[in-house]
């Protein structure tokens, strides 16, 4: 259990990929080992963390624990869908976020696919374009989320009402 905001939640995880690193020196090879890792409690909050060993649960464990040091919150609709179309870009990577409506489920690709269900989002459309790195793409979708702004956010900044705002 951790806690953020001052309630307790269940963060659950997710190993999108494991890379081998080898070195090649005077003795043989050392192999080292990277983990890109989601977590989140699919009720919005959501982190990505990477970490690096030479052993593979232990870089498990070193990205869960740094993905926990990157939560964010996604707000979402009734639908537990988006509010708006987004574009994430990370690098060469981008990522088109589009909201749909209930009982569409998640249309994506595995690693943004990992990131939006451990958000809690159950109604999405999704395209992967440019790079296909899932590093890469992970960082895309997260920036994508983070740029997501709800129509309350929307109408206190303009001083108008949400019904103003929606039409």
């Amino acid at each position: 259990m951790k806690k953020i905001d001052g309630q307790s939640m269940d963060l659950k995880d997710k190993v999108v990929n494991i890379g081998r690193v080898t070195k090649v020196v005077k003795g043989g090879r050392t192999f080292r080992f990277t983990a890109l890792v989601v977590v989140g409690d699919e009720d919005g909050h959501v982190g990505v963390g990477l970490g690096k060993s030479s052993e593979i649960p232990e870089a498990i464990r070193k990205g869960r624990e740094d993905a926990k040091k990157n939560l964010i919150y996604i707000d979402r609709n009734e639908d537990d869908s988006i509010h708006h179309d987004t574009l994430g870009k990370f690098c060469s990577s981008t990522v088109l976020l589009k909201p749909a409506r209930e009982g569409t489920g998640v249309i994506a690709g595995g690693a943004t696919r990992a990131v939006l269900e451990l958000a809690g989002i159950r109604n999405i459309r999704t395209k992967s374009l440019g790079s296909n790195n899932k590093r890469n793409v992970v960082s895309a979708t997260m920036a994508g989320l983070q740029g997501i702004v709800s129509p309350e956010q929307v109408a206190k900044k303009r001083g108008k009402t949400v019904e103003e705002i929606l039409g």
